[in-house]
C-alpha cells in the first residue's frame, strides 16, 4: 500500500460505468444495505449511494474494496472518532 509524504495511505477510486466500483486506500467499512455502503479512509468517511449495492470483497489488509450495484453517488466527509459508534456514523 503507498502512503505519501506524511505516512497516510493514497486512496484511489475507479468507477466503472456507474456499476462496479473499485476503491484503494480503504481503512475499513463500517456498514452497509442495498442503497448505501459507509466506508473509512485514515481520516475521511465517505458514503456510496445507489441501488442494489453489494460488497464483493473488502481486505482490510490491502485496504482494497470492490462494490458493485447501480452507483449513484460518493460522497466525502470528515471521518468521526471511532468512540462516537457505528450508529452515530450513519446517522449523522
Amino acid at each position: 500500500m503507498q502512503k505519501n509524504e506524511q505516512g497516510k495511505r493514497f486512496h484511489n477510486l475507479v468507477l466503472d460505468d456507474r456499476k462496479v466500483l473499485k476503491a484503494t486506500g480503504v481503512a475499513d467499512v463500517e456498514g452497509f444495505d442495498e442503497t448505501k455502503i459507509y466506508a473509512m479512509l485514515e481520516n475521511l468517511s465517505f458514503t456510496i449511494g445507489g441501488k442494489n449495492l453489494k460488497v464483493v470483497s473488502f481486505s482490510a489488509e490491502s485496504g482494497n474494496l470492490v462494490v458493485e450495484g447501480e452507483i449513484d453517488s460518493v460522497t466525502y466527509s470528515n471521518a468521526l472518532s471511532r468512540k462516537a459508534g457505528l450508529f452515530a456514523r450513519i446517522f449523522r
